[in-house]
């Protein structure tokens, strides 16, 4: 009886890879770089918004209620920091 040699691991999980790109429906490059465009707006609109909105409110936020101890920043800093407990509360329980 001659034993039929079993490949390594290795080699099988590079098989196994090269077989499901295989099977991937790549888009076209006109939806390839339609959907580059997409991303890069979004990433620059984000940018925009965090940089002009949410940085200075953060930092207005992170002054008040460390440095003033300000009771409005206080609120929101809790409010904040409950939604954000159960945002997470809400994601993990959806997993």
């Amino acid at each position: 009886m001659s034993e039929v040699k079993q490949d390594n691991r290795m080699v099988r999980y590079f098989k196994e890879t090269r077989a499901e790109v295989r099977k991937v429906h790549w888009p076209s490059r006109k939806d390839a770089r339609g959907l580059t465009t997409v991303v890069l707006v979004v990433t620059i609109i984000m940018t925009i918004f965090l940089g002009l909105i949410i940085s200075p409110l953060a930092s207005w936020l992170a002054s008040s209620l460390f440095v003033q101890q300000n009771p409005v920043a206080i609120v929101i800093g809790l409010v904040l920091a409950v939604a954000g407990i159960i945002g997470i509360a809400i994601a993990l329980r959806r997993q």
